[in-house]
């Protein structure tokens, strides 16, 4: 068999393995192992496998990611997203769509020192939503409302999914990070501005509440508003060391995970065993089956590669001579199709070893591209049929809700339309992304 022959026998592979419910790492080694037997052998076949393995995680860059997953863990753990909730109510309360501004500002906050999204729509999930339901607000819209706040944790600093990028693309990470920063705080702007204005318009969609009802009668604007502080003292150690200098993005993620257990154990004194010992195991488990799908997804690309099959398509689209925007909006397309249906790292093996070359070939940043492809696979994560943060906010909605797919996939429409415009201004801006890397 051709080796451009194998590397389509190599995509249909890894179609049928989805088809049948494999898990995606699972998928992504047995459908490239297949191949590569055929091409090199069983000897050289384990090799590459052992090889793909290990590079895929003996890299400093990847030790970042599991101390970041630990660090939010902590936070979770230490109550740090609920007084992040209770102190942006405190400040958005006499707005239209208080609630709902609430969640999106404390999604952003605890993004900025969780880096998963599927975790910050779970558990906001379990701590707006019933607060939203309890005083009438439009449970669609409401739940909505957190899965498509959840992506706010793929963009901004410390982004797991960003630091994945760099490793497929040998970016730097800390670079990476400055460039999602406007985009993310644009993003939460425009949801803060579109609830204003929508909930202004229809305000049976949330009704208005005294906010001692919320806050409670013995906790002060000024008290919710302060008690943030430990938020921005873990955001402000990583990111100012981060980007000053003084931290490596691995030396960054210790010293944010070390941070987040002294807050979490000072918060909850008593119960710091429980809080050590889920976190660890929870960020464990994380960890591997992150460990699993990248190294699959690497090691996919890798038999990819060998096939001659992205290099040959990538020749195929760079003859055709299409303007070059053509060629981007077309990308765009694919990988918007694919965030319906894929995780990101995912869409990363699958895309990146054939379009990247291309878009460079063509002039456009691959720093820059990194943003639009976080801000695909975010719009991806609310958009169904497979939205990963629709499903994780049904996991996260009380039986009494009753919310199904479909209405929590209706309450993202808007916001599905709001990031879409975002990805405009960044296509039509790309200064938008390459501003504070530029400064770096």
């Amino acid at each position: 068999m051709d080796p451009l022959t194998s590397g389509i026998l190599c995509g249909i592979l890894l179609l049928f393995h989805f088809g049948i419910g494999v898990s995606i790492g699972l998928s992504f080694i047995l459908s490239g192992f297949v191949v590569s037997l055929m091409l090199l052998g069983v000897a050289a076949s384990l090799s590459l496998l052992g090889e793909a393995a290990y590079s895929a995680i003996a890299r400093p860059s990847w030790a970042a990611i599991p101390l970041f997953i630990l660090m939010g863990c902590f936070c979770a753990r230490g109550g740090l997203a609920r007084m992040a909730y209770l102190g942006t109510y405190a400040l958005a309360r006499k707005l239209p769509g208080a609630l709902m501004i609430a969640t999106c500002l404390s999604c952003g906050l605890f993004g900025a020192i969780s880096g998963s999204s599927v975790a910050t729509t779970a558990l906001f999930g379990r701590i707006a939503l019933p607060e939203m339901l309890r005083f009438n607000y439009d449970s669609a819209l409401s739940a909505g409302c957190i899965a498509a706040a959840g992506t706010f944790a793929s963009m901004i600093p410390p982004s797991i999914l960003l630091i994945i990028y760099a490793m497929f693309t040998h970016q730097s990470v800390v670079e990476l990070f400055a460039a999602g920063i406007i985009p993310a705080l644009l993003t939460i702007a425009a949801y803060c501005l579109t609830i204003f204005v929508l909930v202004r318009r229809k305000p049976f969609l949330a009704p208005a509440r005294d906010p001692t009802e919320i806050l409670g009668a013995d906790i002060s604007r000024r008290r919710a508003v302060t008690g943030m502080w430990p938020i921005f003292i873990i955001a402000g150690i990583v990111l100012v060391g981060l980007y000053g200098g003084f931290f490596t993005p691995t030396e960054a993620a210790a010293v944010g995970a070390i941070a987040s257990l002294v807050v979490a154990f000072g918060l909850r004194p008593n119960a710091w065993q429980t809080t050590l010992i889920n976190s660890l195991h929870e960020s464990a488990r994380i960890t591997a089956m992150l460990f699993l799908l990248v190294i699959g997804a690497l090691y996919f690309s890798r038999v990819a590669a060998i096939t001659g099959f992205p290099q040959e398509i990538a020749r195929t689209v760079t003859s055709w001579a299409l303007p070059p925007f053509a060629v981007l909006l077309a990308v765009m397309l694919i990988v918007f199709i694919l965030g319906m249906f894929m995780v990101p790292v995912g869409i990363f093996a699958l895309t990146l070893p054939i379009m990247l070359p291309v878009l460079l070939e063509l002039g456009y940043d691959p720093v820059w591209f990194g943003v639009i492809m976080l801000k695909l696979t975010e719009i991806g994560a609310v958009t169904p049929p497979v939205g990963l943060n629709i499903f994780a906010m049904k996991a996260a909605c009380p039986p009494s809700a009753r919310l199904g797919l479909g209405d929590i996939s209706r309450g993202c429409a808007i916001f599905i339309i709001v990031d879409l415009c975002i990805l405009a201004a960044l296509v039509a801006f790309p200064n938008l992304a390459l501003w504070l890397p530029s400064l770096l």
